[in-house]
């Protein structure tokens, strides 16, 4: 069960004029809580003028090894400044060292437990994040894997963690490879300037690796580019199951009856006076839905510690398993079609269409 303590900012660099980076202390009695992953988040909370705001940010740093049950020791996250953003702003203008945040215990599904072979990512602006950390651990622990890395950003001044990968590739110079492609600005050498749109990602990727070889693809970044990306694998010829993708910025106007995994009922109207059960952390309790409140709306009215963090379909924090009763879920950018075939619905965006609905938090 996931869960928040407070953690002591212990650094706060900045990476470029819009980004920063957030180091947490991790106090000895709950490293143990704090392993995590490679690809794994960390949900952020605190509290302003009364209201409670969540962030989930992508740990950037490698993952503790198996034999150093001591670790983590400290946390790292990457933190890109959003217009208007609540914590992005708070983060880049008025967080200091010595500060305490309410961070949850790590989450997330985009993960890659190393093991040999070759492996390859193509992320966008930020979605380099938990991708640094999951290159980063790989090449780190297993020797027979390699990594091809294509990366979009906008600038080269604009580019997260630039000297980080550039270390990557002075260390791991046969096992790493690195393309960069930025969209506004020309490069002395490497690929032109523009998107990185669908065409472009049919022409390079097999002139860069061989394709079918890859083990695990990785799509990480801004919906527009993960969802181009995996249309141009499978027309490659790569099975989905290969393919792992993790959405950072999903547009308003962008429907979610376009991701990846489809509805959990055909049923779509919800139906009043519903009911749902909730597993969390052990303990069961039934409550009332009302009119038009998602099940994880109807869950917190009675346990506040429902895990949450977005609420917009995106991070995944609130994925449940859906026990027993049909649900409409309105946006899904977060669950793979596997596991919504297996039964599991995001609580933020599932509204009850039967009578009864039994949703199990701890699976």
């Amino acid at each position: 069960m996931a869960r928040f303590h407070p953690l002591r900012v212990a650094a706060v660099d900045r990476l470029t004029d819009d980004s920063v980076t957030l180091t947490f202390d991790v106090p000895r009695e709950l490293r143990e809580e704090y392993r995590f992953a490679p690809g794994q988040h960390l949900a952020i909370r605190r509290f302003a003028d009364g209201a409670e705001i969540r962030r989930t940010y992508s740990i950037c740093s490698a993952a503790p090894r198996p034999d150093a049950p001591d670790e983590p020791r400290t946390l790292r996250v990457g933190v890109r400044l959003v217009e208007d953003g609540a914590f992005s702003t708070y983060a880049f203008k008025e967080l200091a060292v010595g500060d305490e945040l309410e961070v949850m215990t790590p989450a997330g599904r985009f993960t890659l437990e190393p093991a040999p072979g070759r492996y390859a990512a193509v992320v966008g602006g930020s979605g380099i994040t938990p991708v640094l950390s999951i290159v980063t651990t790989l090449l780190e622990r297993e020797p027979l894997a390699d990594f091809c890395l294509i990366r979009s950003d906008r600038t080269a001044a604009s580019t997260m963690f630039l000297e980080e990968v550039a270390d990557l590739k002075d260390r791991w110079p046969d096992r790493f490879q690195l393309v960069t492609v930025l969209s506004r600005e020309e490069q002395q050498a490497g690929l032109d300037s523009g998107r990185l749109d669908e065409e472009r990602l049919t022409r390079l990727l097999p002139a860069l690796l061989p394709v079918a070889e890859v083990k695990g693809w990785f799509l990480c970044g801004p919906f527009g580019l993960v969802q181009g990306a995996e249309r141009t694998l499978r027309a490659l010829g790569v099975p989905r199951r290969h393919i792992h993708e993790e959405i950072f910025h999903v547009d308003g106007g962008v429907d979610g009856g376009v991701s990846t995994a489809g509805p959990v009922s055909s049923r779509t109207a919800a139906v009043s006076n519903s009911r749902v059960t909730a597993t969390l952390d052990g303990r069961s309790g039934t409550w009332p839905v009302l009119d038009g409140e998602t099940l994880l709306e109807a869950v917190l009215r009675n346990r506040a510690d429902a895990p949450y963090a977005c609420k917009g379909g995106v991070c995944g924090t609130c994925r449940a398993f859906r026990v027993s009763g049909e649900v409409r879920m309105d946006r899904n950018f977060a669950l793979e079609p596997e596991e919504t075939e297996a039964g599991y619905v995001l609580a933020c965006q599932s509204h009850p269409v039967s009578d009864t609905v039994e949703l199990n938090f701890d699976r």
